[in-house]
């Protein structure tokens, strides 16, 4: 099995959401069927039916999440360094059409937040820019169309 590169954040709170839904989600899940269950006719008891659902999409996500930490690859993203752009890299990008800067860290899947400038290492732009260098040119295809990016500049933070 391929190993699952993450950084150190990215395993803290990896392991704190496995924790969160072992500790707290599923013992609420477990209490909440059981009233549920109180309540009588099991075939027309919304509430139990709603907290099945909700049992079986914590325990799917759970079994996600805890198949991912077994192929953990923790990355200290401070002792990387180099010239291409690889897992853990802040990129600051150049739009070639209208002149405007972003920057990028490439993180897991599980870290990704597109809002927080974090994006996934599987996803198209970060696809696009691994291997690169400064003063690449780089052309991105998003569902949103193609554009093309000079690299501005690659650390790691």
């Amino acid at each position: 099995m391929d190993r699952f590169q993450i950084t150190k954040q990215g395993y803290e709170k990896l392991k704190a959401e496995i924790e969160h839904l072992k500790n707290v989600e599923r013992p609420k899940i477990i209490k909440q069927i059981a009233d549920a269950r109180e309540l009588g006719d099991l075939r027309e008891n919304a509430e139990y039916h709603t907290a099945k659902d909700r049992q079986g999409f914590v325990e799917a996500q759970l079994a996600d999440l805890e198949e991912k930490f077994s192929r953990v690859e923790i990355i200290d993203v401070k002792k990387i360094s180099g010239k291409k752009i690889q897992f853990g890299a802040t990129v600051t990008l150049e739009n070639l059409d209208n002149g405007k800067k972003i920057s990028y860290k490439i993180v897991s899947e599980f870290e990704a937040n597109a809002d927080e400038g974090l994006i996934s290492n599987i996803s198209p732009v970060a696809r696009a820019l691994i291997g690169k260098e400064v003063s690449d040119e780089v052309e991105i295809r998003t569902p949103g169309g193609i554009t093309n990016y000079e690299i501005l500049e690659i650390k790691f933070l």
